[in-house]
């Protein structure tokens, strides 16, 4: 059986002999059998080398399947996840209900931070700060991935931990007031971060902020868009705000660690190797499109083996480009496909907003909801309209507000639901 694709480097997996897996990667699987009985309970290993054919008839995992078996299927015995927790060996969070409801996630004490060292050394502008301590900033959701976010409301100095600020005491950043929003500007000013984290939105409003009170913020050297997708909007918002500033796209999930990191809108997004195995399968037979399935590397508690995220990947020669969720991609009537790099694309190049969204409402109607300092001309619908395809018509609203979701995160793209 021929091997699969993978999204790794060639010299992560190292030649396989026959049809046998590369060495890494089996030592990998035979490690998470041994870690977690939910595999063995799943799909028994032989004792045998492994070969591609028996790796194919290892089931994907879905988040759904954690979901409706709980986290406690990791683990032999419940009560050692309590004793995990009390002796603070173990760490849990809980991701947003994005799809299947939301995850409770296990993690051993300090693999978060451990991995994340690992996703800075992967990328030459985040290097610099991976061993050495320096500033940083994060405004995101405040139930953010695997960060000791606050949930309450604690003055400057309690939110200040090795280095790094949180700065929102809530989450949907539209309903920041303007006095939370003076908060949050003075807080940067005072703490001059090197390195800025956020949500893409978040920092998108950030930027508003800053340039409405004509703040400037010059030790700014990289921010990193992550926790949610971004648009050409937004990174062009933040660069106005922070001149000078590279951008950074780190994508993960709480249950998976950080997966992919390039530079934004570069298309050079590639795999953190020393994380995980990613495994490419080929999607609705589009060229070079790929659904993912990734295998946690090094991790103890609720390890993941041949886990779909429900993420779809395109492989460019320059790298990889994260489409985005498979169920906020929409699919013209001759099957090409439309995701937030195609609406970024088709916007008009002297509109500028600081967040939008794109809602199908019928079959060949769209909503475009945006907010931004001026109303939209009307070439903005048209060529909206041109992008989705041919007799759909697009109506185009400036709002104040774009609500997020019932799990807080946003959309750029919403298709009518299959």
């Amino acid at each position: 059986m021929p091997a699969p694709a993978f999204a790794n480097d060639p010299t992560v997996l190292d030649q396989p002999v026959s049809e046998r897996l590369p060495g890494l990667l089996e030592q990998e699987i035979r490690r998470i059998y041994e870690r977690s009985p939910l595999y063995a309970q799943r799909f028994p290993l032989h004792e045998g080398p492994l070969h591609w054919a028996c790796y194919k008839e290892i089931p994907a995992l879905s988040k759904k399947e954690i979901v409706e078996r709980g986290h406690t299927a990791f683990f032999s015995d419940y009560r050692e996840i309590e004793r995990g927790l009390q002796e603070k060996r173990f760490e849990y969070e809980s991701t947003s209900g994005t799809t299947s409801g939301p995850m409770t996630v296990i993690m051993e004490d300090g693999w978060w931070n451990a991995q994340t060292v690992r996703a800075y050394r992967a990328h030459p502008l985040l290097a610099p700060y991976a061993d050495r301590p320096y500033r940083k900033c994060i405004l995101a959701p405040v139930g953010c991935s695997s960060n000791l976010c606050p949930y309450e409301d604690h003055p400057f100095p309690h939110r200040y931990f090795d280095g790094t600020v949180y700065l929102n005491l809530t989450s949907d950043p539209f309903a920041f007031p303007e006095a939370e929003w003076d908060r949050i500007v003075l807080e940067l000013q005072a703490v001059q971060p090197e390195v800025i984290e956020g949500e893409p939105i978040y920092l998108a409003l950030l930027a508003r902020a800053v340039l409405r009170r004509k703040v400037s913020v010059p030790s700014v050297k990289v921010v990193i868009l992550t926790y949610g997708k971004a648009s050409v909007q937004h990174s062009r918002r933040v660069a106005e705000a922070f001149p000078g500033s590279a951008q950074v796209d780190l994508y993960g999930s709480t249950e998976a660690g950080y997966i992919f990191i390039g530079e934004a809108f570069k298309d050079d997004s590639r795999v953190i190797d020393s994380n995980v195995f990613v495994e490419l399968e080929p999607y609705r037979k589009l060229r070079d499109t790929y659904q993912i399935f990734v295998t946690t590397r090094g991790r103890e508690a609720m390890p993941l083996l041949r886990y779909h995220t429900g993420d779809i990947v395109k492989k460019l020669p320059t790298g990889y480009r994260l489409l985005g969720r498979e169920r906020d991609l929409y699919f013209r009537p001759d099957g090409s496909l439309v995701s937030p790099s195609e609406v970024d694309a088709a916007l008009p190049a002297d509109f500028a907003c600081w967040h939008y969204s794109l809602v199908q409402t019928t079959e060949n109607r769209w909503d475009f909801h945006y907010v931004a300092e001026h109303i939209a001309p009307k070439e903005v619908e048209l060529a909206l309209a041109q992008m989705l395809g041919a007799g759909v018509r697009v109506n185009a609203f400036r709002r104040r507000v774009i609500a997020p979701a019932a799990s807080g995160k946003f959309s750029l793209l919403k298709p009518l639901a299959v």
